[in-house]
């Protein structure tokens, strides 16, 4: 007799994710920034990793790998065959293609064939400051097709900007493009970094009742003079963990998600510091075991403002 699957059969109280997203060998972006956190915060995690690279691609060189709808396609497939498909949660980041990316919305679909309840974490990679890294088509697809199936969407100001044809300038076109996504599909959004007046500011909004005004904050957050990689993946893998233990309250999800990254942020500074390194030279990797215990125990220190 075949045993259980455990993850199936006692799940555990927090969820079961799958997460698609890139792989390095070194450092930590994509999968290897999302899967430990969502671990430490008790969840059962699948990685797909949609690219294996040696290292990020802000190296001089990377080699490796990159994963194509149909091999996608066929780990869904084993999956499915095992009777192994059943998720509480799907996370994606990153993808560079338009076949991929239709190949991950077949998943949605399967995913929810199973488990209805399924519950949808799209951080939309398209681009930063002003600057598009994936093909233009993709912008349209994440628009037409990506959006209105996500249940929760954690898009930058550009990527906001690109999803809603909305130039984000004040606060107030901040909240006006969440309601412009809210009314694609998702019921939470998460604009993870706005920058105004030399600040960043994360712009959150949950729409609780179709037809009602979504309940609308922001959290300050002083810009560090440093770039880091792989601090969005770690925003989202953070903002899914603790959205799932107080779906109710998006606020304290993001002060907690908020108040861990930059924990890391900080300890990742001090630690280049002390190996002698000027961290605003060049970018850099995110201290993330040495970091567990503010992944796992975070000290709120950026409280969210709500807006009236």
């Amino acid at each position: 007799m075949t045993p259980p699957i455990l993850s199936l059969a006692l799940p555990s109280a927090t969820g079961r994710v799958l997460s698609i997203q890139s792989h390095t060998v070194q450092g930590y972006v994509g999968n290897k920034s999302a899967v430990f956190p969502l671990q430490l915060l008790g969840y059962d995690v699948d990685p797909i990793n949609s690219v294996q690279f040696s290292n990020h691609t802000g190296y001089p060189t990377f080699k490796g790998q990159v994963l194509n709808g149909g091999q996608l396609w066929d780990l869904i497939e084993g999956l499915e065959e095992n009777e192994l498909l059943y998720y509480t949660h799907l996370l994606t980041g990153y993808i560079g293609s338009v076949s991929f990316l239709n190949t991950v919305l077949k998943v949605v679909e399967k995913l929810r064939s199973v488990n209805p309840q399924l519950t949808y974490v799209c951080d939309p990679v398209m681009g930063d400051e002003g600057k598009l890294y994936v093909p233009q088509e993709l912008v349209s697809v994440y628009r037409e097709k990506v959006v209105p199936v996500a249940s929760m969407l954690t898009p930058n100001q550009f990527e906001a900007e690109q999803l809603t044809g909305l130039r984000i300038q004040s606060e107030g076109d901040g909240r006006e493009a969440c309601n412009i996504l809210h009314a694609a599909g998702p019921t939470k959004v998460v604009i993870t970094s706005i920058s105004m007046n030399g600040e960043l500011l994360l712009i959150g909004s949950h729409q609780k009742n179709e037809g009602q005004s979504p309940e609308q904050f922001k959290i300050t957050i002083p810009k560090i003079p440093a770039y880091f990689t792989g601090t969005g993946d770690l925003t989202t893998a953070l903002l899914l963990g603790w959205s799932n233990k107080y779906p109710e309250h998006l606020d304290l999800a993001a002060e907690l998600a908020v108040s861990s990254l930059q924990a890391v942020l900080h300890r990742t500074m001090n630690d280049y510091k002390s190996a002698g390194h000027d961290p605003e030279s060049s970018s850099l990797e995110i201290r993330l075991i040495q970091s567990q215990d503010d992944i796992r125990n975070p000290k709120i220190k950026f409280k969210a403002q709500r807006y009236d």
